[in-house]
């Protein structure tokens, strides 16, 4: 039975969100009507709230947040085809392209100028409402073992996916190194562990992430050391790398050596050891936003070892099953990720939570999961 209201968290302008009453969607043809069971926070949706824009994603009308989510079907649209059914558990993949262009038809939808993503703007619609519709095809069916909250957190782990098996490759016996404890680091070392990478390298600035990091799927942890006055970042990424390398162990080429690297914080300094503490022909992955302006880069490392450097894009066909999949068999365990739980009626305090890295009583956050309206 859907409901004839759509209790909504609307961002108005920076840091001016209010609760509204927006109108139920109505489906048509393949569409779906969802009924929202789990939300997590996701950084950006922090950034829109404390600026307003990402990029070229500027809010210029009113805009509900929130895309990590899980739910139930509640109605189907008359072209829907056989697979979904009232009632059926789903995560929702919240954004599909245009399905004509080009990049559509090669299988590269992430990348639809033309998308049409859940809290981005111009799209003024989000999964932080009682109600969100979607094309059938972006549901996927959640089964027994994977709860609504593991729901919700298949959208960060199906950019993990992206980044370290469609993009980076990533095979039984590699080593790998993760550089960014945070929530998608922390996911790119949990699909690497759960592929078979013989080694997961957890490198940050913050001890307790590191200890996080190691207690949930690192092999080994790493704080780089600070620069030394007037080191140029070449040179200090080159020393930091030496410095590593002699720490754990890891020869520069031949087996035992990183054969895949994830950059997941954006910082310049992490995108320079990246490059430079890969063995030769091995893969680079750019998951992190770090800032629009050109960032330094080891041109010299990058064609002298014939690297691979990719750019890593929200997700694709595939990744969304193969995250279900992991969770499903036990690879990857979402639940110690989830560190503060609310209620829709304090949607807000779970995103100041989020920005400030901690709850009011100081324990530490990695994910808060918002439940529906009730």
């Amino acid at each position: 039975m859907v409901a004839n209201d759509n209790p909504s968290f609307v961002l108005h302008g920076i840091n001016n969100v209010k609760y509204e009453d927006r109108p139920v969607p109505e489906i048509t043809n393949d569409e779906v009507l969802v009924q929202v069971a789990k939300t997590g926070i996701c950084g950006s949706d922090v950034h829109y709230l404390l600026h307003g824009k990402i990029g070229d994603f500027v809010l210029n009308e009113p805009m509900c947040l929130g895309h990590e989510s899980s739910g139930v079907v509640a109605q189907l649209g008359p072209n829907v085809k056989a697979g979904l059914k009232v009632g059926d558990r789903v995560a929702l993949e919240p954004g599909f392209g245009c399905r004509t262009c080009d990049v559509c038809k090669a299988g590269h939808y992430n990348l639809c100028p033309h998308m049409t993503f859940a809290a981005t703007p111009p799209f003024v619609y989000g999964t932080l409402a009682r109600y969100y519709k979607l094309p059938a095809d972006m549901l996927h069916p959640l089964p027994a073992e994977v709860s609504d909250e593991d729901g919700a957190m298949i959208e960060p782990l199906a950019v993990a996916v992206h980044s370290v098996s469609t993009l980076g490759k990533c095979k039984s016996n590699d080593v790998v190194i993760v550089f960014g404890a945070g929530p998608v680091g922390l996911l790119c070392m949990a699909v690497a562990r759960a592929l078979g990478a013989r080694r997961v390298i957890a490198v940050d600035i913050n001890q307790a992430r590191l200890d996080f990091a190691k207690s949930y799927v690192a092999t080994d942890t790493v704080i780089p050391p600070p620069k030394e006055q007037g080191e140029d970042i070449d040179t200090f990424a080159a020393r930091v790398t030496n410095a590593v390398r002699t720490q754990l162990g890891l020869p520069d080429r031949g087996p035992g050596a990183v054969d895949l690297a994830l950059e997941a914080s954006g910082a310049p300094t992490c995108m320079q050891m990246g490059l430079h503490i890969l063995k030769p022909a091995g893969t680079y992955v750019q998951v992190g936003m770090g800032a629009v302006m050109t960032q330094p880069t080891p041109l010299f490392q990058i064609i002298a070892k014939e690297l691979r450097v990719i750019g890593s894009f929200r997700y694709g066909p595939g990744d969304y099953p193969l995250a279900i999949s992991l969770v499903e068999r036990g690879l990857v365990n979402l639940k110690p990720l989830v560190t503060q739980r609310y209620e829709f009626t304090d949607a807000l305090e779970a995103f100041e939570t989020t920005r400030a890295g901690k709850d009011k009583n100081g324990i530490p956050a990695i994910k808060c999961i918002i439940s529906a309206p009730k």
